[in-house]
């Protein structure tokens, strides 16, 4: 078993440091708001530690899932950060969806200590942490992967390597590229039946046995009929994420007109008071057009 600082302890992190725990390894968590380690420790054990260095102390992994390029530099870098406290052959593992542009540049800045440093965003959502089956796409030195899967076995479905770094979070656009498109036909669909005078549960009984279904549709539309959004990936954090895409995109000369507008659809939604909302309230947007 590995001895492993886990730093972030939001919604995805703290359930995925849990299964670290459960899977017998020793784990001592970080967490900007002290009170969230404390509530983590009581339940799950472990230790807490007050710094990303501290925590990093000794480690033999140091994953860490926070909430944007700032918050992954501001646990990485500086006399308190994660790098500081990291003995040379150790693996940071990176689960924060973040730009391939400060990927590169920590894993240039920890490479100078010695320090080996993996990309992998994560897809799944607040479920997939609790259940241990998320979907983990990676980026880094082949060897630091190689260590680092067996690890992230605990809260993974599948975890793969998809190139050099910065790979992982290219891949992560591109799970939130196909994502965007299939919420926003999933609520136009849904908003159609409802418009045309047809039961829309029974629409999508009968749809999603067809070309039509997806993961999206399977648990997202009894919520979106119900007029409910309380739960899952929020507007905020697909609004984010949707920028890096788009600012990827500018980069790499590739055209991406339907996730472009459902990223000013998903402002809409936030201009309606949504940013909590889960995703799926697309279809709150359309029928607030009505």
């Amino acid at each position: 078993m590995a001895r492993i600082g886990f730093l972030g302890l939001g919604v995805m992190g703290a359930p995925m440091a849990g299964h670290l725990q459960a899977a017998g390894h020793d784990v001592t968590v970080y967490n900007r708001t002290p009170a969230k380690a404390a509530a983590w420790i009581a339940t799950h054990g472990g230790a807490m530690a007050a710094t990303p260095a501290l925590a990093a102390k000794e480690a033999d992994f140091v994953m860490a899932c926070v909430g944007n390029d700032d918050d992954l530099r501001g646990v990485c870098l500086g006399k308190d950060g994660a790098f500081a406290g990291m003995a040379a052959g150790t693996v940071f593992v990176d689960h924060t969806t973040v730009s391939a542009t400060v990927t590169r540049a920590l894993y240039d800045t920890a490479a100078k200590a010695g320090i080996s440093f993996v990309d992998a965003p994560i897809s799944g959502g607040q479920a997939g942490a609790e259940k241990g089956v998320l979907s983990v796409m990676c980026g880094g030195d082949e060897a630091a992967y190689q260590r680092a899967a067996p690890v992230i076995d605990a809260y993974a479905k599948i975890c793969k390597r998809l190139g050099e770094s910065g790979a992982g979070q290219l891949t992560k656009m591109c799970n939130q590229i196909a994502i965007a498109g299939l919420v926003q036909g999933l609520a136009e669909s849904l908003h159609f039946a409802q418009k045309a005078g047809l039961d829309g549960a029974a629409v999508v009984e009968v749809i999603s046995q067809g070309a039509a279904g997806s993961w999206q549709m399977a648990n997202r539309y009894q919520t979106m009929l119900a007029d409910q959004f309380d739960h899952g990936f929020a507007v905020d954090w697909m609004r984010k994420d949707l920028g890096i895409v788009l600012d990827a995109a500018d980069d790499a000369g590739a055209s991406l007109p339907v996730t472009a507008l459902v990223d000013q659809f998903y402002k809409d939604v936030q201009r309606m008071g949504g940013g909590r909302w889960d995703t799926s309230s697309l279809i709150k947007r359309l029928s607030s057009l009505d």
